[in-house]
């Protein structure tokens, strides 16, 4: 790969289903195993070519999505080039891709934001394949998009929500393109013609666009697709980082009469005392836990949990739990930030 590889990771959407907590942010800033869902998108892309040098391109929701991203970034990486685009009017992938049409040129990577997969990206220096879907095998694909590949192991086309089950690699939201122009051009075709489902422009009909004028297309696997874009899966996800975190960073952690009970992360600004922690709970920064029963929950900064037990919560950024004891039979709580729960 000889030119500047061009990342756009939309990210524009509502989010309605990490609700309450995409009110008051957007969902890559939701706190998954001690960080921002973000950083482990970008800690991912470390294995791209030159990935510090490529251009990263953001399609953001306006008002929160546009703000908070961008002060976010400024803030955490200031070493990348990030360049951000609004989509104030949610038409679908393709749309927000075409807003971002000046990044489409040359090689370009597009993985979405709630898209976590384990890859090692370093063979896009040598890639030759007009595009590149990331794609994992499932027992029964019949929810997700899959791709149809041919007796020469080329992709023949992309199906949404396939009604068998003989398809099963299913794409992950991970795709590479050697020329962004070509998408570009299809996207173009794909709007001329009105190809849409539900009101919407998706990037699947027009790389099925791609494929009918003779793209080649193929599959890269992954073992590892983990998603962020329901509470339900951020849990999930919070479980398997932690699992596999070489260490679990509660070591300097203010903890008086506390039973911790890994894996965990616990910040060490947070305040525990007479409490239980784990399995599978994330503490984030100043939060404050007394006399408390902890498994299987996210505490986003803040957050206070007082005389209560909890299990497969997500709490928000300064957001209070306070029951009447922590033997009562544990409250499974989605609560977003600046909410209180009073028993």
């Amino acid at each position: 790969m000889t030119q500047r590889l061009n990342i756009i990771i939309p990210m524009a959407g509502w989010a309605t289903r990490l609700r309450p907590h995409t009110w008051s942010k957007p969902k890559p800033l939701v706190s998954v195993a001690g960080k921002a869902s973000i950083e482990y998108l970008l800690e991912s892309l470390q294995s791209v070519p030159n990935s510090q040098s490529a251009s990263y391109t953001f399609i953001v929701a306006p008002f929160l999505g546009e703000r908070l991203m961008r002060a976010y970034m400024a803030e955490k990486h200031p070493e990348l080039n990030v360049r951000y685009v609004v989509q104030a009017e949610m038409r679908g992938q393709s749309h927000a891709l075409y807003l971002a049409r000046q990044a489409l040129r040359g090689p370009t990577l597009i993985i979405f934001s709630d898209t976590l997969i384990e890859s090692d990206f370093s063979f896009l220096a040598r890639e030759a394949y007009d595009i590149v879907s990331w794609v994992k095998a499932v027992p029964d694909p019949r929810r997700f998009g899959v791709a149809e590949v041919g007796s020469d192991g080329l992709v023949k086309r992309l199906i949404e929500k396939p009604e068998s089950l003989e398809n099963n690699l299913v794409v992950v939201g991970c795709y590479y393109f050697r020329e962004g122009r070509q998408l570009l051009r299809a996207i173009r075709e794909q709007m001329r013609r009105n190809i849409l489902l539900k009101g919407e422009y998706f990037l699947v009909d027009a790389i099925n666009l791609m494929l009918q004028r003779g793209a080649r297309m193929r599959t890269e696997r992954v073992e590892t697709w983990l998603d962020t874009g329901t509470v339900p899966a951020l849990l999930e996800t919070n479980r398997y980082l932690l699992a596999r975190a070489s260490s679990n960073g509660h070591s300097s952690a203010h903890l008086d009469g506390v039973e911790v009970l890994a894996p965990v992360f616990i910040h060490p600004s947070a305040e525990i005392r007479q409490a239980v922690i784990g399995p599978y709970v994330s503490i984030g920064p100043n939060c404050r836990v007394v006399q408390a029963q902890i498994a299987e929950s996210i505490l986003e900064a803040g957050a206070t949990v007082e005389q209560v037990a909890l299990r497969g919560s997500l709490l928000g950024c300064q957001a209070l739990v306070r029951g009447r004891s922590a033997n009562d039979p544990p409250l499974e709580l989605n609560i977003g930030d600046n909410s209180s729960v009073i028993l």
